[in-house]
């Protein structure tokens, strides 16, 4: 697992990252580093803008204000593209192919190795599935075939929108082993969750609301800087500490 750094700079530098959509703001002067190597998990409830800002990160949103800097390079530029993998919430694959047909396409894409199928195929768990067609595979296993896809040519920097949602506990368990991993080897990794309790599998947490982060800091750190006893209960004490009539 390559690890490329711009002399101190971390994985991700977001800089007063502004989005408005249909005269809304969607995200409000957001200011947040993420560090090489490392799980860092953005939480939140739905619609409070994790997703915009995973795109704005993977350089596919149109931001109104800010930077966004991503190992080194801005957000979106042509060098990143093999050095970045990103998982939308929806499955991006092909119905029609096999899971073997899928990742072989996607490896040819990047210019990865040929081997690289058969690994990631492992890596997910879908071993024994290879010649499964796509469009007839469970909602979780085609949830997989993306992740595959996405850890193909082995990326410096993950991107993860609700990689876990609508898996079985076991499931869950044994990707976030696979993210501790790939960190351990270098990668960095940036996981969006509305679960809470996943929370503690994270070095780094940013908590948002409302297009708002809430907290940028380490499980044990908010814990001990609210004093409460799980992330959820942690949440709830930022929330309630919010000034009454801060601007949504």
């Amino acid at each position: 697992m390559m690890n490329s750094r711009a002399g101190d700079e971390p994985a991700i530098r977001v800089t007063g990252l502004t989005v408005r959509r249909g005269g809304r703001t969607v995200l409000h002067g957001l200011d947040v580093d993420v560090p090489h190597g490392s799980i860092t998990g953005l939480l939140g409830p739905s619609g409070c803008g994790k997703s915009t800002l995973l795109r704005s990160v993977v350089g596919v949103q149109r931001t109104s204000g800010g930077e966004v800097r991503v190992l080194g390079a801005p957000a979106g530029s042509a060098g990143l593209r093999h050095r970045v993998g990103y998982v939308t919430q929806a499955p991006s694959v092909y119905g029609d192919l096999t899971v073997a047909e899928n990742l072989r396409y996607f490896a040819a894409v990047l210019g990865a190795p040929a081997g690289d199928p058969a690994r990631v195929i492992a890596q997910v768990g879908l071993a024994g599935h290879e010649q499964d067609l796509t469009a007839r595979l469970s909602g979780g296993q085609r949830a997989r075939v993306s992740l595959a896809a996405a850890l193909l040519g082995a990326p410096e920097l993950l991107i993860l929108d609700e990689p876990t949602v609508g898996l079985d506990p076991v499931l869950r368990q044994d990707l976030w082993q696979l993210f501790r991993s790939l960190a351990d080897q270098g990668a960095t990794l940036l996981v969006s969750s509305h679960v809470m309790d996943e929370a503690t599998r994270c070095d780094r947490l940013l908590l948002m609301r409302d297009g708002r982060l809430l907290a940028h800091d380490t499980p044990a750190e908010l814990l001990r800087a609210t004093g409460t006893a799980d992330i959820d209960a942690a949440f709830l004490h930022l929330v309630q500490a919010e000034p009454v009539g801060s601007p949504r």
